[in-house]
């Protein structure tokens, strides 16, 4: 069995902002040389996630404003403020972490042939609900 880390640091100019790392991952995923197993890709703060889905300029414009929906917030340039949450005790970021559960903070996904397995539009994102401050993601491939 084999494994390779990775680890990415983002700080975004946005409170949200979309990151496309699918090269990331796939650059990691050869570089590992596992030819069949799994690759984890992990937001690794609460205030951020990582899915999988069509990058399609209209898709995020689609999500962001549904996450706004549900989880309404600061306007990501900070134009206009957000509603108060009872966890904005000393950080306005509530509706970055009821974010995150709606989107989820890692993915699975396979590694097939030694390499990224993605279906034809699939692409990997993270997306960052809280930024101008660095935050991590982990990329493990663990395999044969």
């Amino acid at each position: 069995m084999k494994s390779q880390t990775r680890y990415l640091t983002f700080n975004t100019r946005q409170r949200r902002e979309l990151r496309r790392i699918t090269d990331e991952v796939a650059s990691l995923v050869r570089e590992s040389g596992i030819r069949e197993g799994m690759v984890l890709v992990s937001a690794m703060h609460i205030t951020a996630g990582v899915f999988v889905n069509d990058d399609e300029p209209g898709l995020h414009a689609d999500i962001e404003a549904w996450i706004q929906r549900l989880a309404p917030g600061p306007a990501a340039d900070d134009s206009h403020p957000g509603p108060h949450y009872r966890h904005n005790v000393g950080e306005d970021n509530g509706d970055a972490h009821l974010k995150n559960l709606l989107i989820g903070h890692q993915v699975i996904l396979p590694i097939t042939a030694g390499k990224l397995d993605l279906g034809p539009w699939q692409q990997v994102f993270y997306y960052e609900f809280d930024g101008r401050r660095p935050k991590r993601l982990v990329i493990k491939a663990i395999g044969e």
